[in-house]
C-alpha cells in the first residue's frame, strides 16, 4: 500500500506500514485530517497537544480556522509516535463542538437542574463543603477524579483536598484501569515508575502481551509492532487473551485460558524458565531478593497442572515458556486482561518477576510496561490524586509526610496520613452508608463505569449525599448530581500530560471554550479561594494562578523524587518531542528507561510503600520491610493460584468479560460525538463463540440478553472465534445514546455492561474486577438477516464471512504523508 495517499482509517484503523529492521529507528509517517471543505491553506494556525483519548501519549498539531478547531495532524519528530495517529485521535475532537456542551452551571432546583451563574453555583458548593466541615468533618467530604485532566489540574486538587479539607477521600477513576499497574511496580520495584520505553518495541526480539489488546487500546504502538513484523529480524509475539485479538492473530504463541486463572499460568512460565535454568544468576544475586521462594512455590505449577486449570494445552504453555526464556531482549506488557482479573497484582507481579530471574531490565529492548488505560492516569499516580502522597511519597514514613509538609508550608498533622488513602469502591461504600456527604466528580461518568450499576445509581441518587459533577456533557452521572459545573477540555486549556512510558507531552491552548465553560484548574482555583485555604503562616495554601505557574509549583513538589520534573519547562516541551522523567541536573534530557544499573529507589528510607501480601492485601510494616530487604533491591514475590471468587454455574454457565473497541474512550462522553468513531461502533453487542451459538440455537445479529446476579443487559449477538464458555460485552455504553443527543439507548434497553459486573476488588491495587462474572445467555428474538453493530476490523470480527466490513467512506479519509515534512513547526506554535 501506497503510504503517500489517503486512507480511510475506520476500514483500516492502523494505516499503511512502514516496515523498518531491529534496531533501526521507526520511520515517520504523518497522519492529517482535515473536516470536509477545509484545505490545508485554510488553515490559519496549528497549536501543538497530544492525545487525551488513550494512554500512548500521541503528539499532535491542532488545526485552527476561524477560531474553531477544523481537524489535526502527528507530530514526526515526537518520540512516541513519529506522525502517526490513531482513530480517536484522528476524529475524536469533534465532540469540542457538539450541541449539547454543557455551556452555564445547573443547580438542583425543586427535583430539576436549571441553568445559573457560576456565582450561585460555587457558593452551594462552598456551603455545602463549610457546613460538612464544621458538622462532621473532613472525612465527609469526598472527592473522585479522572485520568483525563491535566497534571496542573490533578496537583491543585490534591493539595486542595488533602491539606485545604484534610481529607483522606481522594481517588480516580484510575483506580479502575491502572492502580494495579502502580501497586504492581511498588511490589516488585518499591516505587512506582515504568521500568520501559516504548522505544523497546524496535528491539526487543520477543514481545509478550499479557491480557493486553494494544491494537485496540494503543493502536499507535501496535502499529510500531506490525512495521517491525514486516521489517527485517521481526519479533516473535506471545499474546495472552481469551478473544481472537489482532495481537492474537499475529502472535507466534497464542495463549487463550479460562477467566481468572492468570496466575497459575504465569506460574507454569516461571516454573518452565526455571526448571530449564534460563535464569540470570548474577542479576537475581546482585539486584534481587525472594528467589528461593518463587523458585519452590512454581515448583508446583508445572505445565499439565497449568493446563488443567487454564484449560490451555500444555505443549502451548512449553512453547511460551520456550520464548519468554530464550529471548535475547524481552519486552513485556500488561493491560486490563490482568488488571480486571482475579489476583489482579498477584498477576502483573508475575510478569515482573519474570524480568527480574531474566535480568531483562534497563537495556534497549529489554523491559516491562505495566501499562495504562487513560491518556493522564500517570499523572493521578505522580500527584497524588489516586490513593497515593504526591511525588511518590510514603504515606507511612513520617520524614515522607513531614517533606510534604514542607513543601506545602503546613503543619504535617494536616495531611491525613493514620490511614491509606480511601480507594474509590471503598468512597462509594462510605457514601452508601452515609458518612460521606459530598461528592465532587470530576471528569469521569461512574454511572455507566463502576460495577454493579444499579447500586451506583442508587447511591448517587441519595437526598442524603451532594453531588457536585465538574464535566462537559449532562451524562449519566451529571443528571444525578445537585450541581453541575461546565467544564472546558482539551483544545480549550494549557497543560501538560505523562503517557504510560513517562513521557511528558505539553498541550496547549486552540480555541475557546463554549459559553461560560472553564477550565478544571480555574474551578479548583476558584474553589480554594472561595473556600480561603490558608498555610501555617496565613498566607494562601494555593499560591499559583494558572497552569504554567501550577507546573512550576509541581515542580518544587517533584524535585528530588522518583518523578523528578525539575529539568522540564513549557518552553522545554515546546516545538519538538514529549520528554521522559526523571528530569533534572542528572538527566537533562530525560531518561529513557529505569533500573539501567541496578533498583533505585526500593530503599526503606525512600520507597514509595512497604509491600502488601498479595493475598489478602494486608499492608507490611516497615520492620517487616527493612528485615526482608534492608539493602533496597527488587523484590520477587511469590503467589499461589485461587479460584475466582464466582464461578460458572448450572444457573449461570458462562464467563462474563467486558472490554473496548478501538473506536471509543470509556463511557463515549466524547467518542460517540465524533460521526465516524460512532457509525463504527454505535450500540451495544455481545460476543459468543460459534460452537456456543450453535448449542444455544443462536446466530449472528440476534437479540440476546446477558443475565448474572447483578442484573441484565440486552446486545446484538456476534458470533467470533472466542474461547467457549466466554461471553464478552463491549462496556462503553451507558442508558443514554449520547451520539444522538441524549435520548434513551440505541434500539436496545438495558444496554449496560456494568449492570451485570460484580462489585468485588483485588486485595492488593484495589482495583474492581470486571472480568469474574459468571453469566447466563438467551434469546429475546431473531434477528432476522440483521448484523450485530460490532465492527469487523478487530477483536470483535466474525467467524465467518457474512457479515458487512466496517468502513468510514469519504468523511474517513486521511492523507499519509511517509516523508514527515511539514512547515516550521517552532514558528507555527507562538
Amino acid at each position: 500500500m501506497d503510504v503517500d495517499a489517503s486512507v480511510d482509517r475506520i476500514a483500516q484503523p492502523w494505516g499503511s506500514r512502514t516496515p523498518y529492521g531491529r534496531h533501526e529507528p521507526w520511520p515517520a509517517r504523518v497522519d492529517t485530517y482535515l473536516e470536509a471543505g477545509v484545505e490545508p491553506d485554510d488553515v490559519q494556525q496549528w497549536v501543538q497537544a497530544a492525545s487525551i483519548l488513550h494512554s500512548d501519549g500521541d503528539a499532535m498539531d491542532i488545526a485552527v480556522a476561524d477560531g474553531r478547531i477544523v481537524g489535526v495532524r502527528g507530530r514526526a519528530q515526537d518520540r512516541v509516535n513519529h506522525g502517526r495517529l490513531g482513530p480517536k485521535d484522528l476524529f475524536g475532537w469533534q465532540a469540542n463542538a457538539s450541541a449539547d456542551r454543557l455551556t452555564r452551571p445547573l443547580v438542583r432546583q425543586d427535583g430539576r437542574l436549571v441553568e445559573c451563574d457560576w456565582d450561585t453555583a460555587m457558593n452551594r458548593v462552598v456551603a455545602c463543603s463549610r457546613g460538612l466541615l464544621d458538622e462532621h468533618g473532613p472525612g465527609a467530604i469526598g472527592f473522585y477524579t479522572s485520568g483525563q485532566l491535566f497534571l496542573e489540574e490533578y496537583y491543585t486538587l490534591a493539595v486542595l483536598a488533602r491539606a485545604g479539607i484534610g481529607t483522606n477521600h481522594l481517588d480516580g477513576n484510575t483506580r479502575l484501569c491502572t492502580s494495579t499497574a502502580a501497586e504492581a511496580l511498588k511490589e516488585s520495584f518499591g516505587c512506582d515508575g515504568q521500568p520501559g520505553s516504548y522505544d523497546d518495541i524496535d528491539h526487543a526480539d520477543v514481545i509478550a502481551l499479557f491480557g493486553h489488546n494494544l491494537a485496540e487500546t494503543q493502536p499507535v504502538q501496535w502499529m510500531r509492532i506490525l512495521d517491525r513484523l514486516e521489517g527485517a529480524d521481526p519479533p516473535r509475539l506471545v499474546c495472552v487473551d481469551p478473544r481472537p485479538t489482532r495481537v492474537a492473530r499475529e502472535a507466534t504463541v497464542h495463549l487463550a485460558p479460562r477467566l481468572g486463572t492468570n496466575v497459575a499460568l504465569l506460574n507454569a512460565l516461571l516454573h518452565e524458565i526455571i526448571r530449564a535454568d534460563r535464569v540470570d544468576h548474577d542479576y537475581v544475586a546482585a539486584h534481587t531478593v525472594g528467589f528461593d521462594e518463587l523458585a519452590f512455590r512454581v515448583k508446583e505449577y508445572p505445565p499439565k497442572r497449568a493446563a488443567d486449570i487454564c484449560d490451555v494445552p500444555a505443549a502451548r504453555i512449553e512453547e511460551a515458556a520456550e520464548l519468554l526464556g530464550t529471548a535475547d531482549r524481552l519486552l513485556s506488557t500488561v493491560l486490563q486482561g490482568v488488571y480486571q482479573s482475579h489476583q489482579a497484582t498477584a498477576a502483573a507481579v508475575q510478569v515482573n518477576n519474570l524480568h527480574l530471574i531474566r535480568g531483562m531490565l534497563g537495556r534497549p529492548g529489554a523491559g516491562v510496561l505495566q501499562m495504562n488505560g487513560q491518556p493522564t492516569a500517570q499523572n493521578t499516580r505522580e500527584c497524588g490524586a489516586n490513593g497515593d502522597l504526591p511525588g511518590f511519597r510514603n504515606w507511612q514514613n513520617s520524614e515522607h509526610v513531614a517533606d510534604l509538609a514542607r513543601v506545602w508550608n503546613v503543619d504535617p498533622k494536616t495531611i491525613p496520613h493514620y490511614a491509606p488513602p480511601t480507594h474509590a469502591m471503598q468512597m462509594f461504600r462510605y457514601a452508601e452508608q452515609g458518612s460521606i456527604r459530598m461528592l465532587w466528580i470530576s471528569g469521569t461518568n461512574p454511572a455507566v463505569s463502576l460495577p454493579e450499576l444499579a447500586r451506583i445509581r442508587s447511591i448517587l441518587a441519595q437526598d442524603r449525599l451532594f453531588v457536585v459533577v465538574q464535566d462537559l456533557f449532562l451524562t449519566e452521572t451529571a443528571q444525578l448530581a445537585d450541581v453541575v459545573l461546565p467544564a472546558a477540555t482539551w483544545g480549550e486549556k494549557a497543560g501538560t500530560f505523562t503517557n504510560a512510558d513517562r513521557t511528558v507531552h505539553l498541550s496547549d491552548k486552540a480555541v475557546e471554550p463554549p459559553g461560560e465553560a472553564k477550565p478544571d484548574l480555574d474551578i479548583f482555583l476558584d474553589y480554594a479561594a472561595r473556600m480561603d485555604f490558608r498555610d501555617k503562616d496565613g498566607g494562601p495554601l494555593v499560591t499559583w494562578h494558572d497552569p504554567e505557574s501550577a507546573f512550576e509549583a509541581w515542580k518544587r513538589c517533584s524535585a528530588g523524587r522518583p518523578c523528578d520534573y525539575t529539568g522540564l519547562t513549557y518552553d522545554k516541551l515546546r516545538g519538538g518531542s514529549g520528554i521522559q522523567w526523571p528530569c533534572n541536573e542528572q538527566a537533562p534530557d530525560g531518561t529513557e528507561r529505569l533500573y539501567t544499573d541496578g533498583i533505585s529507589w526500593a530503599h526503606p528510607d525512600i520507597c514509595e510503600n512497604y509491600g502488601k501480601d498479595l493475598a489478602t492485601g494486608a499492608a507490611d510494616s516497615v520492620v517487616e520491610y527493612r528485615s526482608l530487604n534492608p539493602d533496597g533491591k527488587a523484590m520477587i514475590k511469590a503467589a499461589d493460584y485461587l479460584p475466582p471468587h464466582e464461578e460458572p454455574t448450572d444457573a449461570y454457565p458462562f464467563q462474563l468479560t467486558t472490554g473496548r473497541t478501538v473506536y471509543h474512550f470509556h463511557t463515549r462522553t466524547k467518542t460517540a460525538r465524533a460521526p465516524q468513531l460512532n457509525a463504527a461502533a454505535p450500540d451495544v453487542w455481545v460476543e459468543a463463540s460459534a460452537p456456543d451459538a450453535a448449542a444455544l440455537g443462536l446466530g449472528e445479529g440476534d437479540l440476546v440478553e446477558v443475565t448474572t446476579p447483578r442484573g441484565a443487559l440486552r446486545g446484538r449477538l456476534r458470533v467470533t472465534d472466542i474461547r467457549t464458555g466466554l461471553l464478552f460485552v463491549p462496556f462503553h455504553y451507558g442508558y443514554w445514546d449520547t451520539g444522538a443527543g441524549h435520548a434513551p439507548g440505541g434500539d436496545i434497553p438495558g444496554r449496560a455492561a456494568n449492570e451485570t459486573t460484580v462489585t468485588d476488588w483485588d486485595p492488593a491495587s484495589k482495583q474492581p474486577l470486571f472480568k469474574t462474572a459468571a453469566a447466563a445467555l438467551r434469546l429475546v428474538e431473531r434477528g432476522d438477516g440483521r448484523s450485530a453493530p460490532a465492527p469487523t476490523t478487530a477483536a470483535s470480527a466474525p467467524a465467518s464471512g457474512a457479515v458487512p466490513a466496517t468502513t468510514g467512506g469519504p468523511s474517513a479519509l486521511v492523507t499519509q504523508s511517509a516523508d514527515g515534512t511539514w512547515d516550521s513547526p517552532e514558528e507555527e506554535n507562538r
